[in-house]
């Protein structure tokens, strides 16, 4: 069986992860947790690729492009796109690829602005609350629904 092809997204502020608040988002790095998905990728048949912006238009290209590379799926974490971003629903609409949402932290026991998701509707799946936990997760639960189609 060929590699199921995923993309997993990265958004605003994720790259000072490690740093970055770690009461609430963890002390590793957005490269620890990328080289984990690499990895658990490779354990699960999955070629896994990673990208992240703090720029929404960028984040939008790079869903574009994923329906041009003939992506299987994706992996987004909006972060705080999350709760402001209807370019971001649009793209994903707009390129029919199942997606599951992902957030570190738990959003729904945050701030009450946090509690509204542009994404969550049409998402294939939302996980969160589980650090870095959440995106091994994810990772799991999209391959298993994509190889049930």
């Amino acid at each position: 069986m060929k590699p199921l092809k995923i993309l997993i997204i990265h958004g605003p502020n994720l790259n000072l992860l490690g740093t970055r608040e770690p009461e609430t988002y963890g002390s590793q790095t957005l490269s620890d947790i990328n080289a984990e998905l690499l990895t658990l990728g490779d354990s699960l048949n999955a070629k896994i690729s990673t990208f992240q912006s703090n720029h929404e238009g960028e984040l939008v290209d790079r869903l574009h492009q994923a329906e041009r590379d003939k992506l299987d799926g994706i992996i987004i974490n909006p972060a705080a796109y999350t709760h402001t971003s209807i370019a971001l629903r649009d793209a994903l609409l707009a390129i029919h690829i199942p997606f599951i949402e992902v957030h570190l932290s738990n959003v729904h026991q945050r701030e009450s602005f946090r509690h509204q998701s542009f994404l969550s509707d049409v998402a294939s799946g939302v996980i969160t609350g589980f650090g870095n936990t959440s995106y091994m997760l994810a990772l799991r639960g999209l391959i298993t629904t994509l190889q049930n189609k």
